[in-house]
């Protein structure tokens, strides 16, 4: 009898489920060099290198990319993966001008000082057409989660910011702000994707105990992630984009 699947896992990939087919786009044709921004232990990095592609993973802690190294040996993948101790500022002269075919810059921009100098950054090591996988943290849905937790004054606070580079930690951005932010920095042929819509709201306890039900959560946000009015629902915005 096969045994239950492993709850941190199943949650993970109901979490990510959106992006992974959203990154097909970007991943067509083998193999490419792919930098991975704050990549970390390597939970898009190992995956992308199973596939063919070279990655460089830029991380600021050791550990993480320790770990990322360990991963990748399991994996056999080490071949493939390139880890560097470093940050999105950084990445310029680490890799150099015209470098990688995509990147992927998945939850950095919110710990940023400046997020447009740092989308400008990526477009220095971005080969001219080249794809970018950018995944924030999306301003309706903070607010909500603080006004539910009974900071009020830290909601308002949010709600009223007016831009993602005000004096917020983490920064949060709407789907206004992405594009805009994407677009003055010199990349079209921009999608978004709502990531999380119902995943973070969902008790944990319904998914985890009753059947099916994970299945059925992940087919709904699949079915809700191009879908623009589901946009300030989510948690996270996903966005696609070409350099030029």
């Amino acid at each position: 009898m096969p045994g239950r699947p492993n709850v941190a896992t199943q949650r993970s990939a109901i979490r990510t489920a959106v992006v992974w087919e959203a990154l097909s786009a970007l991943l067509d044709s083998s193999p490419l060099e792919v930098l991975d921004v704050g990549g970390g232990t390597g939970g898009f990095a190992v995956r992308v290198a199973e596939q063919g592609h070279r990655v460089t993973v830029v991380d600021p802690s050791p550990d993480a990319l320790a770990t990322l190294g360990r991963r990748s040996e399991e994996s056999a993948v080490a071949d493939r993966i390139t880890a560097v101790q470093g940050e999105l500022a950084t990445v310029p002269e680490l890799l150099g001008r015209d470098s990688v075919d995509v990147v992927l810059c998945h939850g950095v921009l919110e710990v940023v000082d400046d997020p447009a100098t740092a989308v400008a950054g990526i477009t220095e090591v971005l080969r001219p057409g080249g794809g970018l996988s950018l995944l924030v943290g999306q301003r309706h849905a903070a607010v909500v989660a603080r006004a539910m937790a009974g900071h009020f004054g830290q909601a308002l606070e949010l709600l009223t910011a007016t831009s993602p580079a005000a004096d917020e930690a983490p920064h949060r951005f709407t789907s206004d702000e992405v594009t805009a932010l994407l677009t003055d920095a010199g990349f079209g042929g921009i999608t978004l994707h709502a990531v999380r819509v119902f995943a973070d709201l969902v008790p944990g306890a319904l998914v985890d105990l009753e059947p099916g039900a994970a299945e059925a959560l992940a087919e709904l946000e699949h079915a809700v992630a191009d879908r623009p009015e589901y946009l300030p629902l989510a948690t996270q915005l996903h966005a696609l984009a070409r350099l030029g």
